[in-house]
C-alpha cells in the first residue's frame, strides 16, 4: 500500500509492505485491523532512518530467523539500510497482546459494553506497552512518534510469529 503527496514531510512513509512469507493470517478481523494500521499509518506518521538523508521511505517489514527485519528504500525503491532487531524483548507484550485480543474478539460478540470497555483498556493498554517497547528498540536506528510506533507494533503482530 503506498500514499504520495509531495507537501508532506520527507521524514515519512509513503510506502508499507508486509513480507508476504512471513504474515501470519489469524483470521479476518486480525486481517481487517491489519489494513486499518497500514491505511492508517500512510495517512499519517513521522518515520526517520537515523544518519540518511533524504525520504520519504517505503518500508518493508519481515521476519528472519526469528527477527525482526526493517528493511527502508528510499522512494524510488532504493534499499538504504536494513535493520535486524531480536523479538525476544517483544514476545511477552505480543503474546499477551494476542489473548486479550482474542477475548476482546470474542467479547464484542456477546458481552455487556461494560465488560468490552474493560478488555479494551486491557488491549489499548498492551498495545501502548510493545509500541513503547519497539520505540526503545528502534532508539538510535528509526525516530518514530507515538501513533507510528503503535500501528507499527499493530503491523509487527500480523506478522508470523512463535510467540
Amino acid at each position: 500500500m503506498t500514499v504520495d503527496d509531495e507537501s508532506r514531510s520527507p521524514a515519512r512513509l509513503i510506502g508499507v509492505e508486509l513480507d508476504p512469507d512471513s504474515i501470519a493470517h489469524r483470521g479476518p478481523d486480525v486481517e481487517h485491523e491489519r489494513q486499518i494500521a497500514i491505511y492508517d499509518l500512510l495517512e499519517e506518521n513521522h518515520f526517520l532512518p537515523e544518519g540518511l538523508d533524504g525520504g520519504p521511505w517505503r518500508l518493508r517489514l519481515g521476519l528472519q530467523e526469528n527477527r525482526l527485519v526493517f528493511q527502508i528504500a528510499h522512494e524510488v525503491h532504493e534499499v538504504q539500510v536494513t535493520h535486524v532487531l531480536s523479538l525476544t524483548p517483544l514476545k511477552r507484550v505480543i503474546r499477551d497482546y494476542f489473548v486479550v485480543c482474542e477475548t476482546y474478539y470474542q467479547a464484542i460478540r456477546s458481552a455487556s459494553p461494560m465488560q468490552i470497555e474493560a478488555i479494551d483498556m486491557g488491549r489499548r493498554g498492551l498495545h501502548d506497552e510493545g509500541s513503547q517497547l519497539l520505540r526503545d528498540r528502534l532508539t538510535g536506528k528509526i525516530t518514530v512518534d507515538h501513533d507510528t510506533a503503535r500501528r507499527l507494533f499493530t503491523l509487527i503482530c500480523a506478522l508470523r510469529m512463535k510467540v
